[in-house]
């Protein structure tokens, strides 16, 4: 009997034990272990990435330049696409895409890092709205598919496309080097959007959905952590988008460049690069057409002449001559020298055109005569003051260094280049050291030789010398006030007297008045301006025009730069007196109707076709 009783209490016991462990085990899978919970969210829930919307870019005057649009990615989970019959022919005809397409995004998605069949994988990037509205009707037949919004840029103004830049796909080397970027994120590649991407770009969001068997969300889940997307700043340009894209038809067809800079701020109203292109162009699934398209264009759209190109400035240069020569003391102001058709030592010739007599530095800046500014610069680097050339030549340097002229200036663009301002030591490596004399290299006084400038440079000391030695340096987004420490907020002095600047202007007021730019000339506008002709080694020369207006309360500073159209008053001080009258009066006048239509019309690129006989 004891016994049995010992049997029957281990059976009990052994059950007892055995239900604890079941119980425990049970309450351990369905209170302490989420694996199941996950696995079987897996098949009725889907975190979905909310992309957010990139911040919105406005001109000057509150204009919207660049907005969103929705564009939608397509997404495969691999697993439960594979456990389908998915008639791909079908998917390629909604999606307006071949077989082969089809099978080169599979296996590429099948290669990329951190490939799961378990995990959605984007297979097809940027659809626009309108097939994605085809396919949206057919997407419960293709178990394991479904939609991912995203947005894309669009660019009303199809302007300004070198100062906005465009954006991109990350490359892993980004993906690596960063806590925010993931696979298929997107960001800024060039101009504005690269600059400031880290206000434009927001901050992703997730949510979670309910899915059918055919995976089409039936609600929301609110089982898990939902984070709202945010979208990016909002980012205000200095810049005039009308006045850019009137730039823009301005220099159609022509090679060259434009930039205007509002003396009093340093803010950049308009940048143009031309041959330019419109922004859209890299847009979407279309982004590697039009890239492929922009590349293998002869007359390189992509480069950006405004930062990269460097010009001799020529007589554009003389202005500044004149104002290092008086500071120096080595002239005075109604210092005259003769001209006699060029400027003459010993076996050097440097000729010049027929023009009055200059009494002054302001008439040999409205008269731009090449023997005044040689003689000019002969006098400054064989100085009293200095020990030789040498020494000379690199107060020179450091003078045209204040000006922003051989140093890359803190633009808010990438890729800005610092032009060319040659030093003791170049000439030194030509001639051999203390070998070399002002004669030698006396075509820098007159802006050729081997000084190069951009015209974002040339646009920049022009606004200097508009604001009489003071200067903002130059930028294409507008600092917010707060921001006191910003360096585009700190007023700039240039080492020069303003009362020599005083008769600089004068001599640039007199050129547009009844000098080598007439052309120029707007009633009421008090337009100061500089002819300069380059010379070019591969071609014909280069027509360039600095100017400011009005003289005595300057607005606005240009720089305008026509490749291989010859003499300053040809193209650059008409396109440029255009640019002033328009963002001065905000229309051209019925009396240069002809000017614009000229300037308009005018191809520089095209020859003209000849008629068979």
């Amino acid at each position: 009997m004891e016994a049995v009783s010992v049997r029957r209490y281990i059976i009990q016991l052994i059950f007892i034990v055995t239900a604890v462990i079941l119980l425990a085990r049970l309450f351990f899978i369905q209170v302490l272990d989420n694996t199941y919970e996950d696995k079987a969210k897996q098949n009725s829930v889907r975190e979905v990435t909310i992309y957010p919307a990139r911040g919105l870019i406005f001109d000057r005057f509150g204009n919207l330049v660049v907005n969103n649009e929705a564009v939608y990615d397509l997404v495969v989970i691999p697993k439960k696409a594979r456990n389908s019959n998915i008639d791909t022919l079908k998917l390629c005809d909604l999606l307006g895409i071949t077989q082969v397409e089809f099978d080169k995004s599979v296996q590429a998605i099948r290669k990329s890092k951190g490939y799961s069949n378990y995990k959605p994988q984007v297979l097809f990037k940027q659809i626009p709205y309108d097939i994605y509205a085809k396919l949206q009707e057919y997407l419960y037949q293709f178990p394991g598919f479904y939609p991912q919004v995203r947005t894309v840029r669009h660019y009303p103004y199809q302007s300004a496309a070198h100062i906005l830049g465009y954006i991109g796909e990350v490359n892993q080397k980004q993906i690596d080097t960063s806590d925010y970027y993931k696979l298929g994120d997107y960001t800024g590649i060039s101009g504005i959007e690269f600059t400031y991407e880290k206000y434009l770009r927001g901050q992703r969001g997730k949510k979670y959905v309910v899915v059918d068997v055919l995976n089409r969300e039936i609600d929301t889940y609110d089982g898990g952590d939902i984070a709202e997307a945010e979208a990016g700043e909002r980012v205000t340009l200095a810049l005039d988008i009308e006045l850019q894209s009137y730039a823009e038809q301005l220099m159609a067809n022509k090679k060259g460049s434009v930039v205007a800079i509002e003396p009093s701020s340093g803010e950049i109203l308009t940048m143009v690069s031309s041959p330019a292109y419109n922004p859209n162009m890299l847009v979407g699934r279309a982004r590697g057409i039009g890239m492929k398209m922009l590349q293998a264009d002869t007359l390189k759209p992509l480069f950006n002449r405004a930062l990269m190109a460097h010009y001799p400035p020529g007589s554009t240069f003389k202005p500044i001559m004149g104002l290092l020569a008086l500071q120096e003391k080595v002239i005075y102001p109604n210092f005259y020298y003769g001209c006699n058709g060029g400027y003459r030592l010993g076996s050097l010739t440097v000729g010049c055109h027929y023009h009055a007599s200059c009494g002054s530095v302001a008439s040999a800046v409205q008269h731009s005569c090449n023997a005044y500014f040689c003689h000019l610069f002969k006098l400054f680097i064989e100085a009293d003051q200095f020990e030789n050339v040498a020494e000379g030549l690199t107060e020179w340097d450091k003078y045209l260094y204040q000006f922003g002229l051989g140093r890359r200036l803190p633009l808010d663009l990438p890729h800005s280049h610092k032009g060319f301002a040659p030093d003791t030591s170049l000439y030194n490596r030509m001639y051999g050291k203390n070998r070399w004399r002002a004669s030698m290299i006396i075509s820098l006084g007159i802006g050729q030789g081997e000084l190069g400038v951009t015209p974002l440079q040339m646009a920049h000391s022009t606004a200097a010398i508009a604001n009489r030695g003071t200067y903002y340096y130059p930028h294409v987004v507008r600092p917010h006030p707060s921001d006191t420490g910003s360096i585009y907020l700190k007023k700039q002095t240039v080492d020069i007297e303003r009362r020599h600047f005083e008769t600089i202007v004068e001599g640039m007021h007199k050129v547009v008045l009844a000098g080598t730019a007439t052309i120029a000339n707007v009633e009421g506008l008090d337009i100061c301006g500089k002819t300069g002709t380059a010379e070019n080694p591969h071609g014909a020369d280069h027509s360039l025009f600095i100017a400011f207006a009005p003289k005595d309360d300057p607005k606005i500073a240009i720089a305008v730069v026509v490749e291989n159209a010859g003499f300053g008053s040809r193209y650059g001080a008409p396109i440029a007196s255009l640019l002033i009258e328009k963002y001065l009066n905000r229309e051209i006048g019925e009396k240069r109707k002809w000017l614009e239509t000229r300037m308009l019309e005018a191809d520089l690129i095209h020859p003209p076709k000849i008629a068979a006989k």
